[in-house]
């Protein structure tokens, strides 16, 4: 539907708040590649498959690459459940065969099933310190979160680890109510060189799609996680 003609008065000031006033407020903005990355993620977070599909055009034409938009609908299973993710991975694979696209995409999986715990381990040590590697122990879900969450999404290829942590970040803002794990990955996301301002950046840039409740939350919680 065309908010232009229904909608025009809502229409008008929610563009010029998402496409002007949000992407160019001084000292907020984002490179392009970041930012679609991120309101790809927080509308996966958010569940807004309808302006997922809007934003995935958009992104695709500002020059994201099909292996990168793929790589972060792979890693939001493990923060959303395919429960979630399934009509997401169904609307991006229906966008790139329309565009040409051959599938499915060049491999990017740089574990074997007899070593993705032990790389996924390292993932966990990198981002958030030597502590992790003992982490695993400590219960089967702690185990299945080293060697599928960080053993078989963190170790791929596509998107770098800082930017993997972003996503993180966006997915969990969006989808609320994880408060404690987003704190950890705000601090994670600083540990590898995205500070507080960068943070505060992707959450400025999300928030026409994710609200004003969940923005202030997540600022809220990379302040506490500066403290650390």
């Amino acid at each position: 539907m065309n908010y232009r003609e229904t909608d025009p008065e809502f229409a008008e000031r929610l563009e010029h708040f998402m496409f002007e006033e949000v992407v160019n407020e001084e000292g907020q903005q984002l490179d392009d590649t970041t930012r679609h990355m991120a309101v790809l993620a927080a509308l996966l977070g958010c569940q807004g498959i309808e302006e997922f599909r809007l934003e995935l055009g958009r992104a695709l034409d500002a020059g994201l690459t099909p292996v990168m938009i793929k790589e972060v609908v792979y890693q939001a299973v493990d923060y959303l459940g395919i429960g979630r993710v399934h009509p997401f991975l169904d609307a991006v694979n229906e966008e790139l065969s329309s565009r040409g696209v051959k599938l499915p995409l060049e491999g990017q999986c740089t574990t074997t099933m007899e070593n993705r715990l032990e790389k996924g381990v390292e993932a966990q040590a990198r981002i958030f310190g030597e502590h992790m590697r003992e982490a695993w122990k400590t219960g089967h879900i702690n185990r299945w979160l080293a060697d599928n969450c960080f053993g078989d999404y963190y170790t791929r290829t596509g998107l770098d680890l800082a930017q993997r942590e972003m996503i993180t970040f966006c997915f969990l803002a969006a989808q609320g109510g994880c408060e404690p794990q987003l704190i950890a990955h705000a601090q994670g996301n600083m540990n590898l060189g995205n500070d507080k301002e960068f943070l505060l950046k992707v959450v400025s840039q999300c928030l026409p799609y994710i609200g004003y409740p969940r923005s202030l939350n997540a600022v809220s919680c990379i302040n506490k996680a500066a403290e650390n």
